[in-house]
């Protein structure tokens, strides 16, 4: 069965984003973004660029871990603030909302159902895994629902802003098994988790 993944790069104390919300990647933001950073989601993850970027690196690779992509209404107008009405046309695109009545891209579907639902659909059909891109408020809402996690770690703090998870998510302690990690040179890492499934008592 299809796993629904957040894929999710993180300051060390716990943070996906400044105060404000706004992208911290973008050209004015403060997340640093090192060569070997980006080589390595080119050769791991080419399917989580943008398609600028991929189109920028000549990335024709389809990927092997996602084909599909769910993110919050707030975390897609990030993207389109940037002009972009579909960042990711190589993958199935969806965006929850309830608040937007039409997709501002025919290839990107809205979705004002239950996330939690909707996934669980998702997961049941064929396919590559389902990208969480973000942001915290859906995360929170599909946090019973993540298999598993890759957390793309930042040498850097930032003190406040938005966490992993919205303090909305359900106060339920969840373990998780480290199944891979690479750490780079410029002291970035990528952790991979799946969720330990609890074993009877």
């Amino acid at each position: 069965m299809r796993r629904l993944v957040y894929y999710i790069a993180s300051s060390l104390d716990g943070f996906i984003a400044g105060p404000d919300g706004s992208d911290p990647s973008s050209p004015d933001g403060f997340w640093p973004i090192p060569e070997d950073y980006i080589q390595h989601i080119i050769t791991e993850y080419p399917e989580t660029l943008p398609g600028p970027a991929r189109a920028a690196f000549s990335i024709t690779d389809g990927g092997k871990h996602f084909d599909t992509v769910v993110e919050g209404r707030r975390s897609y107008e990030i993207g389109l603030k940037a002009g972009l009405t579909n960042a990711y046309p190589h993958l199935r695109h969806l965006v929850f909302s309830r608040t937007l009545s039409e997709s501002p891209d025919p290839d990107v579907e809205l979705v004002a159902d239950d996330p939690a639902a909707t996934v669980r659909q998702l997961k049941q059909q064929d396919g590559k895994d389902i990208w969480l891109v973000g942001g915290a408020e859906l995360a929170g809402a599909l946090y019973s629902e993540i298999d598993g996690l890759v957390i793309k770690l930042s040498p850097m703090t930032i003190g406040s802003g938005i966490p992993l998870f919205s303090h909305k998510a359900v106060f339920d302690p969840c373990n998780w098994d480290l199944t891979d990690h690479t750490v780079l040179k410029s002291g970035a890492a990528f952790l991979t988790y799946a969720r330990r499934i609890p074993t009877a008592s």
